[in-house]
């Protein structure tokens, strides 16, 4: 990778020592606050793949992190009982398995002594155990796991999947809906089930035999609480409506029985994340108004009787602008105090909601927050901090002061040490007199004199904002190569407000797209960024941004396009979620307006531009007929293009060596195309 001189040595400048940095993600508090718990990814000594492994943090900030657990398998997950006791998930074998057992394939769940000692396994089934929840002053749990059609009990799901590994069959049979794949997962042949368990922890294992079924869960997003009184279960779940479409919903039973007390559903909304307020008696969800061809959808928290079946809940956020997150609620009884994050102007801040007059407070002003716990006294949060210029890390907040601008940081692994470059902002006015911001990393020794070769980035979702450190498009590994790079927030973009959403709302090649070239042109008139030496590069959304650019204007030299839609009228019926894309862009037989007006394999003719195409056999939200699709039009048009093809990587490339070549290739090709360099061939590939 190119480098300058004038660049002091970072980690950045060296894709191994980069990718063996450590990942710290998730956080657990114990029921008394005196244990804090987080989950920390590296490297294995082979470099082919990331083990996560538990380690206490501090909560008071003055001891250093210790690793509590290792195995070859990893753990996740993290939290705790009622009575302390530390659970996790893992695939890790039995120390001591029992006579004629057979060494555990699946996930299991895990327990270690508060008083320290070797974890045990405490609950098992044959189809693994998924996520999991334990009732802060019960000794209940509930737990996700998947059943085979046809089997009634464990034994059963035993023998059958017993016959399915002998027979060596791996065939899938669906019937009645549409649903067959998720992000890069394949649906079935087992369904998910919720589950409720209650005992000791030593007891789990023998509990777990007959653990109550409280039915089916959502197999492509699902979520589980418990009452913190341990008598109830809420859980997400899907719902078919006219046309093969999908309403997420929320179930609310008795732990006890698994007995349906109520559903959480309406005809114009989906429901989901459910949380119990403190006493028990209602859940907060995460509503979504189901967008259609004239409105865009939004997002609020949303407040509701955890067993009337009459009270159909109201709004808790009436004139909150962006769109929360999950919630996190007080354990403090009383009116409910609600904390939850959402994107706001590049950031991503803490808000604290008190639900007795109404009043919303920003706690932090700076940054993206994520895995916010509540202390028991409700007056300290700890959550993970992160942001463009800097990866997750633990930080304790105080739960009542507004706009805090220096967290306590919170020691942990995962430092990336000295920055190769500076963190400035562009911004600029829309056709339509929008405001419009986006981040732009500066590469050291940007200057009049030396300016920077410019890399356009333009993010997934389109849901989404720049305002988050990611380790797979880092612009930091971009800025050691000397590119000064632009994140923009165009029109569809969070953060910004719902108008700023319904501006892109079935224009995704008008209004976003003149958002980002005006924003590009911003970033270009600087004297420390160079006009003429120019690339674009986005994924997913991104991607179909990269193709729409490369179809419409030549002003750069080169473009990197990953996971990228390009035939919209395919595209449609191949992704994993075809129903909630009709919502967006309507029936193509009927409205096919808008996949018309976007696709942008209509203009193949025009592309001059020098790409790279970039994409995973295994992704389900954007078919690998899309890559394939527009690989074609490339060669058929002669267009300078190469083709970056992983037969095991979904919609991210997320393998260690995967990712190293990824990229490897990507600058490989800058480097030609950019900057004049002779191409090299990366390695390995």
């Amino acid at each position: 990778m190119p480098t300058d001189e004038t660049q002091r040595p970072s980690l950045f400048h060296d894709l191994d020592d980069f990718l063996a940095v450590p990942r710290v993600s998730g956080l657990a508090l114990s029921p008394d606050g005196s244990r804090l718990v987080t989950t920390v990814a590296e490297l294995a000594s082979d470099r082919t793949r990331f083990i996560s492994a538990l380690w206490e943090l501090d909560p008071q900030g003055v001891r250093p992190a210790r690793r509590l657990t290792r195995s070859g398998k990893g753990e996740s997950a993290p939290a705790f009982r009622a009575d302390g006791t530390l659970l996790f998930v893992s695939a890790r074998p039995e120390a001591d398995p029992a006579k004629g057992e057979p060494e555990a394939k699946d996930a299991a769940l895990w327990a270690l002594p508060t008083g320290g000692g070797e974890a045990q396994r405490v609950l098992s089934r044959p189809g693994g155990v998924g996520g999991y929840v334990a009732a802060r002053a019960s000794d209940r749990l509930a737990f996700t796991s998947a059943l085979l059609p046809g089997a009634e009990d464990t034994e059963a799901d035993t023998k059958l999947r017993t016959a399915r590994e002998e027979a060596k069959v791996s065939a899938l049979l669906h019937e009645g809906n549409s649903l067959v794949r998720y992000w890069d997962q394949d649906l079935g042949p087992d369904i998910p089930h919720v589950y409720s368990v209650a005992g000791e922890t030593e007891g789990l294992t023998a509990a777990a035999a007959q653990a109550v079924d409280c039915g089916v869960s959502d197999p492509m997003e699902s979520a589980t609480a418990v009452s913190p009184d341990g008598t109830l279960i809420a859980y997400s779940v899907l719902v078919g409506a006219e046309s093969g479409d999908f309403r997420d919903a929320v179930v609310v039973v008795d732990a006890a029985t698994g007995k349906q007390l109520r559903r959480i559903e309406a005809a114009d909304a989906e429901f989901g994340a459910p949380v119990f307020t403190a006493d028990s008696r209602s859940v907060i969800v995460h509503r979504q108004s189901v967008g259609d061809w004239e409105q865009s959808s939004a997002t609020t928290l949303w407040l509701v009787s955890a067993t009337d079946e009459q009270d159909t809940g109201h709004d808790l956020l009436p004139d909150f602008d962006n769109w929360p997150l999950t919630a996190v609620v007080s354990p403090v009884e009383g009116a409910p105090v609600v904390f939850f994050v959402a994107d706001e102007r590049g950031h991503s801040p803490v808000f604290r909601l008190d639900t007795a007059d109404g009043t919303v407070t920003r706690l932090t002003a700076s940054g993206a927050y994520t895995d916010v716990v509540v202390s028991p006294d409700g007056e300290t949060l700890y959550a993970l901090r992160n942001g463009i210029d800097s990866p997750p890390a633990p930080v304790r907040l105080d739960a009542r002061r507004a706009d805090q601008s220096e967290p306590v940081a919170l020691p942990a692994p995962g430092s990336v040490g000295t920055l190769p470059g500076r963190l400035t902002e562009v911004h600029t006015t829309a056709e339509d007199g929008t405001a419009l911001r986006a981040w732009l990393v500066l590469p050291e020794g940007a200057s009049a004199e030396r300016p920077a070769p410019f890399l356009l980035w333009v993010h997934g979702g389109p849901q989404g904002s720049w305002n988050a450190w990611t380790w797979r498009w880092n612009p930091w590994v971009a800025a050691a190569a000397g590119y000064a790079v632009l994140l923009p927030d165009p029109a569809l973009s969070t953060g910004y407000g719902q108008q700023m959403h319904a501006r892109g709302w079935g224009d995704w090649g008008g209004t976003p797209f003149h958002d980002v070239l005006a924003l590009t042109d911003a970033a270009l008139e600087r004297d420390d960024v160079d006009r003429e030496r120019t690339a674009m590069m986005g994924g997913s959304f991104g991607g179909y941004m990269a193709n729409w650019i490369a179809t419409h204007t030549d002003r750069f030299k080169a473009i990197v396009t990953h996971a990228s839609l390009w035939n919209l009228d395919s595209f449609g019926g191949t992704t994993d979620a075809p129903f909630y894309w009709r919502r967006h862009f309507g029936d193509p037989l009927t409205r096919p307006e808008r996949y018309r007006d976007s696709s942008p394999h209509r203009h193949a003719a025009n592309i001059r531009t020098p790409m790279l195409v970039v994409h995973g056999d295994k992704d389900y939200r954007v078919p690998i007929g899309e890559a394939l699709s527009l690989w074609n039009d490339l060669v058929r048009f002669e267009v300078p293009a190469k083709f970056l093809y992983f037969p095991d990587e979904g919609h991210w490339v997320l393998r260690p060596n995967n990712a190293k070549v990824w990229y490897g290739t990507v600058f490989a090709f800058l480097a030609h195309h950019v900057l004049g360099e002779e191409w090299r061939r990366p390695a390995l590939v």
